[in-house]
């Protein structure tokens, strides 16, 4: 007998943002594996147009996509429409979208910092404002946002980009005291070296094995292997798991290695 009387439906839908590419697409990928619906929330629309067609013919799960530019927050209403029309309303979510600022702090803009600020956090809690009647609906449903080792560890290449990710950290932890009341979780993922699209450009312009010698496992990790914590995170294996941020690293943070 199940000691957890709030189980998540196993086929609601689950939005993802930045779903048409890197750790949101593999989360859809994963995701639809086990027979949930997803709407791929992207400012790419032909991108995700194509993934969400390559989801359904590979899982036989329904996907969609839905153009939207996260630094305006005026499509938020539009995209949940459109999505619940399509595949129901949401069960889930992934807030996996972003950028990478590479200008350090002598290149810092107004605008550059904006701009990452409001596709990495501001976005986030407005969504969650957004879908949390959805949510409630639905006993069981949860929220992964997607954070980073750059949350922790400091990087002088992009502060915009580590400053939104530590803020997500606060901010899940925020969200899950106001959540719970309605039995939504909440967790954030944060990535190590993950071989991206993103990532690939910071690869092939090191020496081989500048990341690596870092890392415990002496790889780069893959988005799928993020993407399979993603969805650990929201099924009901992980009922008991919120406010928590779970590090998928390959032992980057822990090491010593130089």
């Amino acid at each position: 007998m199940s000691l957890n009387p709030a189980l998540a439906s196993p086929s609601s839908p689950v939005i993802i943002t930045g779903g048409a590419s890197g750790i949101g697409l593999a989360s859809a990928h994963a995701l639809a594996a086990v027979g949930r619906p997803v709407a791929l929330w992207d400012i790419d629309d032909s991108k995700g147009a194509e993934a969400a067609r390559a989801i359904t013919a590979e899982h036989g799960t329904a996907a969609m996509n839905i153009a939207i530019d996260l630094r305006d927050l005026g499509g938020i209403e539009a995209a949940l429409a459109a999505t619940r029309e399509a595949i129901g309303a949401p069960g889930g979510l992934v807030h996996a979208a972003g950028v990478v600022d590479t200008a350090s702090i002598d290149g810092l803009t107004a605008e550059s910092w904006d701009s990452g600020i409001a596709i990495h956090l501001r976005s986030l809690a407005f969504i969650v404002q957004a879908i949390r009647q959805d949510l409630a609906a639905q006993p069981g449903s949860a929220i992964v946002a997607i954070a980073s080792i750059n949350a922790t560890l400091g990087n002088a290449l992009n502060p915009i980009y580590s400053a939104a990710k530590g803020g997500i950290l606060s901010l899940v932890r925020s969200m899950a005291d106001r959540l719970s009341a309605d039995g939504i979780r909440i967790n954030s993922v944060s990535p190590g070296q993950i071989l991206t699209p993103m990532m690939r450009p910071a690869v092939e312009a090191m020496p081989e094995g500048y990341f690596e010698k870092r890392i415990l496992l002496g790889r780069l990790g893959e988005p799928e292997e993020v993407g399979r914590v993603v969805r650990f995170l929201l099924s009901d294996e992980a009922s008991y798991i919120t406010a928590s941020e779970i590090v998928v690293d390959g032992g980057n943070i822990s090491s010593q290695r130089g």
